[in-house]
């Protein structure tokens, strides 16, 4: 059974549609002693349209997972003696900080079904991209209500038969993905030790265990530096070679590193999952380059983690030498740490202030 507060969804497909202004009305004012009353219809309300707001409490899109509708009431129509109809009711989505909107060129969620089925593809045109808690941005607008019959009088026609009619709301089929922002986002390889880093170094809890892929959703971590600052830091789940063709849930993944300003890498330099730290850096690299070139041009640095596993046989170089020796030419500095015990924590979150303290918001 599928439990929904379990569930992350950064990715849905919804159906929106703003309501119809009312239409005006066509009515003559009837009264025992006013034998020649004018026109008095009234106006018809407007459409009430669908808003989407920025809200700090929304997490991910699964509010939409089981509902994915967003639709408005419609006006009411003019009433006599020149009452106006009732405005429909908006309707306001909650969306999470990072949520990107496009808009598809299908017009109901049925109709881009099919195309998804016959293989057609759907296009999508990018519209909104809302990261600034407290916007709100008019998915669909509402329709306008029309006039009653007595805008319509004049000199020559005192007593007019026509009104407006209101018009259509707009509606469409649209698709909403969500990336996180964050000022640093861990990455590595499954069992690196980020969800272990980020749980030591904020009071986020992600989920710690010993096998791939414990981490299966992007979690936010906020980190107190000295004198009141703060970051946020993501815990992107493991990176795989082949991400970038969506070998895994590649692009699920890697879309969250989009909104990060600096990049730590948290590498086993113990090998205890039997692999190389220097060869799981440059394959994450060059995935992160194959993805998206301007990511892999971000500020980096290596947390070389475990370092307390660490068992170097004679004759055998230091790894986090080796690290050191490949990387720190290549402006990528190395600060060695234990998640487990703390060692070396303090000098790793000095280096990401400093770091992020030289870059642009």
């Amino acid at each position: 059974m599928l439990h929904i507060q379990n569930m992350f969804v950064d990715n849905i497909r919804i159906f929106a549609r703003a309501g119809k202004g009312g239409n005006g009305l066509v009515s003559f004012r009837r009264a025992k002693f006013v034998p020649k009353g004018g026109p008095d219809g009234g106006d018809g309300g407007d459409g009430g349209s669908v808003i989407l707001e920025v809200d700090p409490h929304t997490n991910d899109l699964r509010s939409f997972f089981y509902d994915p509708k967003l639709i408005a009431t419609d006006g009411v129509g003019g009433q006599s003696a020149k009452k106006h109809g009732k405005n429909g009711k908006s309707v306001i989505g909650k969306v999470p900080p990072g949520t990107i909107i496009y808009r598809s060129n299908a017009s109901s969620m049925a109709e881009a079904t099919w195309l998804e089925r016959e293989g057609e593809g759907i296009e999508l045109e990018k519209i909104a991209d809302l990261t600034e808690i407290g916007t709100r941005f008019t998915l669909c607008q509402g329709g306008i209500g029309g006039k009653g019959n007595w805008h319509f009088r004049s000199a020559t026609n005192q007593a007019p038969t026509e009104a407006e009619m209101g018009t259509e709301g707009e509606e469409g089929v649209f698709f909403m993905e969500l990336r996180r922002i964050a000022d640093a986002g861990l990455v590595g390889y499954p069992n690196a030790g980020k969800s272990t880093l980020l749980g030591d170094i904020s009071e986020a809890k992600p989920k710690v265990a010993n096998y791939p892929f414990t981490t299966l959703q992007p979690i936010i971590g906020v980190v107190e530096f000295d004198s009141f600052r703060r970051c946020v830091v993501a815990d992107i789940p493991g990176i795989i070679e082949g991400a970038h063709n969506n070998r895994g849930l590649g692009h699920e993944f890697l879309r969250h590193i989009e909104r990060t300003r600096v990049m730590i890498h948290v590498v086993d330099v113990a090998s205890t999952e039997g692999r190389d730290p220097v060869d799981d850096i440059n394959k994450i690299n060059k995935e992160l380059e194959a993805y998206n070139p301007e990511i892999a041009k971000r500020p980096q640095i290596i947390a070389a983690n475990k370092t307390d596993a660490i068992y170097v046989e004679e004759g055998e170089e230091d790894p986090v030498e080796r690290l050191k020796k490949e990387f720190e030419p290549k402006g990528i500095p190395v600060y060695p740490i234990s998640a487990v015990s703390g060692k070396g924590l303090k000098e790793l979150l000095y280096a990401v202030q400093k770091k992020l303290d030289e870059l642009p918001k």
